[in-house]
């Protein structure tokens, strides 16, 4: 296995369990406003922890509502709040599948575009049998293997 190979196994295997922990939905007025309201705490108590006005904390409580917060920020809030900040991207399906996909699609583009420039040299080439599959796979392969970042051009 090379490098490439072991960080996505890597990174498949970290990200795994996320899919069966997912985060709840975001309240409708955003997590800080939540929290803080469930906390029993101000605007203005938030707004001396995080030393701006009780208007200024309250517009960062919009700003998150929203997702036009910075993560920097946003962080800076959850501290105030005494709350841990946890990012993370969940891909929908593993990451090797998500490759190999890509890899497929690429494969087909290309049997296809080989298959127009036969016909169009008079040179069909002929009906879809039942090593096609096959081909497509062993293109793929070939394209995972030698593509690097290329693979999402």
């Amino acid at each position: 296995m090379n490098a490439k190979e072991l960080r996505l196994a890597q990174m498949d295997a970290v990200l795994q369990g996320t899919a069966s922990h997912p985060v709840p939905p975001r309240p409708p007025a955003g997590w800080l406003r939540a929290i803080r309201e469930a906390l029993g705490m101000t605007s203005g108590v938030l707004a001396e922890r995080l030393g701006v006005t009780a208007s200024g904390a309250r517009k960062l409580e919009q700003a998150e509502a929203v997702d036009a917060i910075t993560l920097g920020t946003l962080r800076r809030v959850a501290e105030a709040l005494e709350c841990d900040l946890q990012y993370a991207l969940v891909p929908r399906r593993p990451l090797r599948e998500m490759r190999w996909r890509q890899a497929m699609r690429l494969a087909q583009q290309w049997q296809q575009r080989a298959g127009r420039t036969m016909a169009l040299e008079a040179q069909p080439i002929g009906s879809p049998s039942a090593g096609t599959q096959e081909r497509l796979e062993a293109m793929a392969e070939e394209i995972l293997r030698t593509s690097g970042t290329r693979l999402w051009d």
